[in-house]
Formats: C-alpha cells, structure tokens, sequence
C-alpha cells in the first residue's frame, strides 16, 4: 500500500531542485551568513509581496509577534499589563508572545463555521485597558478584518495580525480602511503582522524563521534594532533587546520558495475543493462530519495551510484513516487554556466552542505535490468510513 503523507517535507523541497541547491551554494561560498544580502534582498522582495513598506526578518514567528509587542511598548502605544484580546483556539505561541511581552492575553471565542475570531464577542470583552486585538488567520483563512477594524476603530485599537498560517492569503471584502484599492495580501492588512516560516508553512523555510511586516516606520525601525540586541548602529545598543535574526540561508531558500508561493496556493485552493464537493458531509447522522469551510471560506481569502474537518468520531475516522494509508495531524489536540503554562489565563471562564473544535478537528492531507488519484483516494476512504458506519446503524 502506498502511504499518502500528511506532508512530505523531502518531497516538497526536493521538487526546487536545483534552484534551491544553487542559491545554499551561493550563500555558503559568500562568507556572510547574518545580516546578509540574502537576507536583505528577501526583506525586499516579501515587502513587495506583501505589499508593505517594511519587512524585518526574525529568528521564527514567536519572535516576531513578541517584537511587534515589545516595539509598541518602546513607542508608548501600550503599557505593561495592558490588555490584548487574542482568540482562545489558536496555536498556543500567539498567547504566549503576549505574556513575554508582559501584556495580559484576554481569550475570545472564535466561530464554529469560520474557526476564527467572533468579532461580535471580542467587542464584549474590550475594557478601559484593551489596547490592542490580535487576528489570527487560522488554518489559512482570513479573519472578518473589515469587522476587526471596525471595532478597533471603535474602541482606537492596534491591529495585529498573527499570518503565521496565510501566506498570500488575498482580502477580497470590502478596501481597508487605509490601504489602497486592489490586492491586499495577509501581512497588509492591520498595523503590523508577525509571520513564521517554519518548515512546514505554505512558504517554509529549511528550519525557523519568521517575519514582521508593516507600513508604520517607526515600528519597523525598532522591531529590526529589538531583534538584534537593540542596536541602532554597531555597538550602540538604544534598547534591552535579544537576537533574533532571519540567517541568510534561511532567507536564501525563502527567496526561492516565494517564486512559487501563488502556483502553490492555487493547487492547495484546487484539492480543498475536490474536498469540499466530493466528500459526504453529515449533520444530523450518527456520525457527523462537518468543515468550516461549508459556509465560505474557498476563495483567495484561504491559502489552505490546513484542510480541517470536524466531527465527533475524530480518533475513530483518524485511526480508519491510518489503516488506509493515509496520513493525518490534529490542529491541536488540547486547547491553550487547557495547557498547565496557561492556567492562570481566563481561569474561570469556559470556552465552549473552543473545547469543540480541539476535540473534533481532524487535517487531511493538503501537500501542493498531491497527485489527483492520492485526492481521490483520501475522498473515497473518508466516505468509506462513514458509509460503513450508517450501514451498520
């Protein structure tokens, strides 16, 4: 039996040979190897990408949401122990950048048909001392942002954006208010956006890495002087700050890999829509079997980092999955309130739907390299397994 992987990272970087081996040759035999051209030029070219007037390369994407906070604490934007309202389902770094930037993470609940931030109940939690709501763009889907800033305009809140999952995510609602007419990607979309190029991102790099983009100057300048020991120049250090730098092979490989970004968003958009239609989804059955993305979410606003279903019968369908040969992830297992180094965070409160999603999502495999028969055949297994189930019942 063939397996279908989850992600096959060998496969993937193996498919841009021999661009790839060439550009670690190119940075290997330059002698520099931080704070480098390589990094330099991919700054650049992922601003443009962007559509940003900034970008400031970080060690990975923790980093880079704890340096946006930390810069906005320098600016005087935000005080220590300010409030940040930050959706309670997201991987549990986002929550943690928060608290390393000495600021109080207050979790929201996001919707169960989008999986992102309930925007209706985040403007129930703002206080005098909400500064900032953090979007994050789970799974590769973009938050409401015309709802986001709408509310932080309301209540004079930052923007930030977690795009760690939505790399070339495009806004297709309503403009901004702010930013031009026409294309606006993830990373353009608030006052500032952290992103993570961890191996297995859209846009992965061959070990950390992460990013910061913005339009503010100000904010670029101290973000890029935080991430390397708070210097402005050479041995003068304006702030306590801590290394945390894109290396130049690291940035080397992304600049080959973003050549390809959209080419493969395009095939993650293609087999999530094979998905959506082939798959036997079920509501009200023994077994339900729903994806957020039934009501929206398939268009240039979701890059499909992640495909998640949700049911209730998730280590069964995962385990009759293994047995197939098809490879599996769980985007996550247990929610970040539920985690021990989270226990004083909302310790009284409940998050319901929060509970839901980490206890019935389940990811298929989304690899941009998939062949049409290995979609086909994660289809036919799925609808096997319920099929079977309904005929016993």
């Amino acid at each position: 039996m063939n397996i279908i992987p989850y992600l096959d990272l060998k496969q993937i970087n193996a498919s841009f040979e021999p661009h790839l081996q060439e550009a670690l040759i190119e940075t290997l035999q330059s002698g520099s190897y931080v704070q480098g051209e390589a990094k330099r030029t991919f700054e650049e070219e992922f601003a443009s990408y962007c559509g940003t007037r900034f970008c400031i390369g970080t060690g990975n994407g923790l980093d880079a949401l704890k340096l946006i906070f930390t810069a906005y604490l320098v600016m005087g934007r935000i005080k220590p122990g300010d409030e940040v309202i930050v959706p309670a389902n997201t991987y549990i770094a986002t929550i943690f950048s928060i608290l390393q930037a000495g600021l109080t993470p207050v979790l929201c609940e996001p919707t169960l048909e989008s999986c992102n931030i309930d925007v209706e109940k985040a403007s129930q939690l703002v206080t005098s001392r909400t500064r900032a709501i953090v979007a994050v763009h789970l799974y590769g889907r973009l938050a409401d942002m015309a709802a986001v800033h709408d509310l932080a305009k309301r209540h004079g809140l930052l923007v930030v954006e977690d795009a760690a999952q939505a790399h070339g995510a495009c806004w297709q609602g309503e403009v901004i208010e702010g930013r031009s007419e026409g294309v606006l990607r993830a990373g353009n979309l608030g006052d500032a956006a952290a992103f993570s190029f961890y191996p297995s991102k859209n846009l992965g790099a061959l070990g950390d890495g992460g990013a910061v983009t913005t339009n503010d100057s100000m904010l670029g300048e101290i973000v890029s002087r935080l991430s390397n020991y708070g210097q402005h120049k050479k041995n003068v250090h304006l702030h306590v700050g801590s290394n945390s730098r894109l290396d130049e092979i690291q940035a080397a490989v992304l600049s080959v890999k973003l050549k390809r970004l959209d080419a493969d968003n395009v095939r993650r958009r293609a087999i999530a829509r094979a998905y959506l239609e082939g798959i036997h989804w079920r509501e009200r059955e023994a077994k339900s079997l729903r994806s957020p993305i039934q009501n929206g979410g398939m268009g240039l606003d979701n890059v499909f980092h992640i495909f998640p279903v949700l049911t209730d019968k998730r280590d069964d369908l995962q385990t009759f999955l293994g047995t197939c040969g098809i490879m599996t992830a769980i985007h996550y297992p247990t929610a970040p309130h539920r985690q021990d180094s989270l226990s004083d965070v909302s310790p009284k409160k409940e998050f319901p739907i929060t509970e839901q999603i980490h206890n019935e999502e389940l990811s298929l495999p989304i690899s941009p390299l998939m062949t049409d028969e290995e979609v086909n055949r994660v289809i036919a297994c799925i609808n096997d397994f319920f099929d079977r189930d309904c005929k016993l019942k």
